[in-house]
Order: C-alpha cells, then structure tokens, then sequence
C-alpha cells in the first residue's frame, strides 16, 4: 500500500514539473497570438490557424497537443482574437481559452500592438493513470484494481499582455502570459485517503523577432527567433524560412538541446482577399529522450480573408509631356 501511494505521488509530481512550461510546438511563425495578445489583427484580415502536434513518437504518454486561433483586424483601432488549445501529457489533460486585444498605433512607417488578453485555464488528472513502467490499472501496473482513483480538476483564470510591432519586412514581439501566477487546486481520493492536487502555473516570458530579405523578387528569407521563458529556466528557437513565388516555403529550425525541426509547406491565393496554406514539420529529438522517440510531427492549416484587398498599381502617361 505505501509504495504504491509513494509511485502515485512521485508520478504526479513529475507531470506537474513538466506542465508548468506552456505547450511546445515547432512552426511558432504561424502561432504568433498564442503567445503574444498584441499580435491579434496584424494581418489587416480574417485569419484562422489549426495546429496538431504529437510529439516524440512512440514514448508512452508522450504530449499530443491541437490548437485553434482566429483573429480580425481593423476593429476598434486594432484587432480581436480567440484561441482554443488543448494538451494530453500522459494522464494530465490541460484546455485553455483566451479572447485577445490589441490596440494599433502607426509608428515610424509600421505598426505597434499593444495587446491583453484573458480567458480560463483547465488542468485534470486522469482516473485511467498510467504509471512509470507504462502500465495501468487495468493491466495489473501502478494503481491496481483494489486501490481506485478518482482524478482531479481544478479551473482558473488566466491573463496576459504583449507588444508587438511591425514594418513590411520586420517584426519584434514582448509579450508575458500567466501574469497572476494562478494556483490550481483540487482533491483526488486513493482508496480512503485524499490526494491534493497543488501548484501554481509559472509566469511565462516571450521574446520574438523576424526579419525578411528580398534578394529577388520570386524569393523572401526569413531568419527569426523565439526566447522562451519561465526566469529559472529557458529554451531558444533559431529559426530561417525560405519561401519561393510567394507560394512554396520550406525551412530549418534548431530548438536549443532538445531538437532539429524540418519544415515544408504550400500558400495558394486563391483570388485577390483568399489565401490558404497548408505546413508540415518533423523534429529530429537531439535531447537525451532520442533513444525513447522517433521525433514528433506537427500540422498546421491556415486561411486569411482580406478585409480591403491590396490596390492594384496602375500608371498613367501625361499627354503634356509626351
């Protein structure tokens, strides 16, 4: 009985630590507002991005994580946004939802966002726990059949704020979610005892910058970068992005002692306010937890509608000077 309290306890433990940093995915230039509130309507349209990822392939209880974001711009001085994320970390399922705003103001020849957000925050722990060695109750592992668990849930609140600016060519974002620092608290019951369910959803910190070279006109490069942060500890992304015709892009990342990231994709007009884009990314795990995954793979399907559709140039000849 007291080793098996001993494994549910240092288990949950262990998913606690690690759901303290916010969800990871690979292609963060097409998830620019879920990190940063002031990005929201940027685009001047109606945009919406789907992201799923399943991350480091064949580890038992590994995350698998899908998000949504819709954002318009061009409404009460700025733009609005809603995103939608769910993440499966083993037994721990946390869902979060969040309206975004973002105030634009030009400046010297582009635009600052100075943007908040708010929403809630859902964390659970599974009655199906799986335990260390991967198994569960039902196959005789972790917690068998005559010590029952309940599960846990608890909801907060959650608020964020950011800046985030940008010219034709480039863009810089600052932005901090998770500002109040929310504890979530809850009871789960082991056979007689209760279990509580305690921590508290560290500050996050994020820094973002791109900028985009044109060295003909049927080719954009892009080298970015993405600073994640919770003050203990932190994770750099380097990024370049090639894209050709305004149609194919593809591009390398590395995320700093945990991965190699391949990524592929198509944008298609397909008239002057339609655009579509469909990305596919693959990460080579460079980290200990290698031998374990054979990498994780990530989607990424996104669609703008312009609101007011770039004017077409026209040039005119004067007869008085023919």
């Amino acid at each position: 009985m007291k080793k098996t309290l001993t494994t549910i306890a240092l288990s949950l433990t262990g998913l606690l630590v690690l759901a303290q940093q916010d969800v990871q995915f690979s292609m963060n230039t097409f998830n620019r507002l879920a990190i940063n509130p002031a990005y929201a309507g940027m685009n001047k349209a109606l945009c919406a991005t789907m992201l799923y990822r399943q991350q480091w392939t064949n580890f038992p209880g590994a995350p698998k994580t899908g998000l949504i974001s819709v954002d318009y711009g061009q409404i009460l001085h700025g733009g609005l946004g809603i995103t939608a994320c769910q993440d499966q970390l083993g037994a721990e399922k946390t869902f979060s939802t969040k309206v975004s705003y973002s105030y634009h103001l030009p400046l010297a020849g582009g635009t600052l966002g100075v943007g908040v957000d708010g929403g809630m925050i859902q964390k659970s722990i599974s009655a199906n726990f799986i335990a260390p060695d991967g198994t569960t109750s039902a196959t005789g592992g972790g917690l068998d059949q005559a010590i029952p668990w309940s599960g846990a849930k608890s909801t907060t609140y959650d608020v964020g704020f950011g800046l985030y600016y940008q010219t034709r060519r480039l863009y810089v974002g600052l932005s901090s979610l998770h500002l109040p620092e929310q504890q979530f608290s809850a009871t789960g019951t082991v056979s007689k005892f209760n279990w509580d369910y305690k921590y508290r959803e560290a500050r996050h910190y994020y820094v973002m910058a791109g900028y985009t070279f044109i060295p003909d006109p049927a080719w954009e490069i892009t080298p970015s970068i993405l600073l994640k942060s919770v003050a203990s500890s932190s994770q750099l992304d380097a990024n370049l992005m090639v894209k050709w015709n305004k149609m194919i892009f593809g591009g390398v990342s590395y995320r700093i002692s945990d991965a190699i990231v391949a990524i592929i994709g198509l944008e298609r007009p397909f008239s002057k306010k339609i655009t579509a884009k469909f990305g596919y990314s693959y990460d080579m795990t460079t980290s200990n937890i290698k031998t374990q995954s054979s990498g994780s793979h990530e989607i990424m399907l996104g669609f703008c509608y312009k609101i007011k559709p770039d004017a077409s140039k026209t040039s005119h000849m004067n007869v008085r000077f023919l």
